[in-house]
């Protein structure tokens, strides 16, 4: 039976170093993730900055949510909530492959991933992001896996 407990182990452990680690490309600040905005609101079509109540630390990273529900909506799947690339600006993630910050609150699902923007007075990459959306979107997915190639 032992060899079968060691086997178990080997794999549980090389599982373990597989999995990427959100600190290293999810875009924070300070620990928090996406300046602290609750994920699971952009669902519901309204972000709103979470609090450091409703927290929760996955592979690295500090999340606040809104509410403790919101919260236990991400635990049990936090794939399904964390933005594409990261966090990090999805136009020019497809126009350049450069990781920018993001204004939280521009942002967008496409088929169910959350992308987000960064957004000044005088630029607004949400409106060149729509204009050529299907190119950015694959040229995007490719940079990211440049990035990440084993990763999310």
């Amino acid at each position: 039976m032992k060899p079968y407990v060691l086997l178990c182990l080997l794999f549980c452990g090389l599982w373990a170093v597989a999995q990427p680690d959100a600190a290293g490309w999810i875009n924070q600040e300070d620990g928090v993730a996406i300046q602290g905005y609750d994920l699971v609101s952009y669902t519901r079509g309204t972000p709103v900055r979470g609090t450091p109540e409703f927290s929760h630390d996955y592979q690295g990273v500090r999340f606040l949510f809104t509410t403790e529900r919101n919260m236990h909506l991400f635990q049990a799947m936090p794939e399904q909530y964390i933005p594409a690339y990261g966090g990090w600006c999805a136009y020019a993630m497809g126009k350049s492959g450069d990781r920018v910050a993001v204004d939280p609150e521009t942002y967008k699902m496409v088929d169910g991933r959350l992308m987000l923007f960064n957004r000044t007075r005088l630029n607004n990459p949400l409106k060149k992001w729509n204009r050529d959306e299907e190119r950015l979107l694959r040229q995007a997915d490719a940079n990211w896996s440049q990035f990440y190639p084993d990763g999310p």
